[in-house]
């Protein structure tokens, strides 16, 4: 039996995918209300999650380093809070490069990137607070294939956005800037499923 004051790491999970949450939320928000003059006070926001994130991780990391017993192997807790932290960081770079970028309109198609995000985000959250009951929870395993799923929809979206980028626009400035938002964007999607692909390696480890 664990004493009370033993430090849950599945709880710590959890806060940490919650980060990503607000950050989907925030990245969808700001494209479907996006205002230009308010470009650095988004990125301000975006980057106080980020920090926040990051202190949550590195509060992880240190009683790790101190733990004598864990309730998963070490590497795995190390992998999967890194990867969760490359969720929100990657999120807080399609911004960044909006803002270097000045862009100052939102293509549709970007919205409907940021919206698959949110999703396979709330997908995470969902599957890491079943992962303290992994052995025994009847739907952690098809909240990570629901992950997968987003994860080929934002796939597929990618090779559409860009075909119509390149098909219907003219401005090389345009499609440099947007090539590069499409892709960075499809990577928020990526990082989704490298986290749910750990989960479940990590499932099938200890099963």
């Amino acid at each position: 039996m664990f004493r009370k004051d033993t430090f849950d790491y599945y709880e710590k999970f959890v806060e940490l995918v919650d980060y990503n949450c607000k950050a989907a939320d925030l990245l969808y928000e700001i494209l479907q209300n996006f205002d230009i003059k308010k470009a650095q006070a988004c990125l301000k926001s975006m980057h106080d999650i980020e920090h926040d994130a990051d202190d949550a991780k590195h509060t992880m990391s240190n009683k790790l380093v101190k733990e004598f017993i864990t309730p998963i192997d070490r590497e795995d807790i190390i992998n999967l809070s890194q990867e969760i932290d490359d969720v929100t960081d990657t999120i807080e770079d399609v911004l960044i490069q909006m803002y270097m970028y000045d862009v100052k309109s939102i293509r549709k198609e970007a919205l409907a990137f940021a919206r698959i995000i949110k999703r396979c985000c709330e997908a995470l959250k969902l599957t890491f607070m079943e992962f303290h009951n992994f052995t025994k929870s009847k739907t952690i395993k098809s909240l990570i294939v629901e992950v997968n799923d987003l994860e080929e929809e934002g796939d597929k979206l990618f090779v559409e956005v860009i075909r119509d980028l390149f098909t219907t626009s003219t401005d090389a400035v345009e499609i440099m800037t947007w090539k590069s938002l499409y892709e960075n964007l499809e990577k928020c999607c990526d990082a989704c499923e490298h986290v749910a692909n750990i989960v479940e390696t990590t499932i099938m480890k200890n099963s």
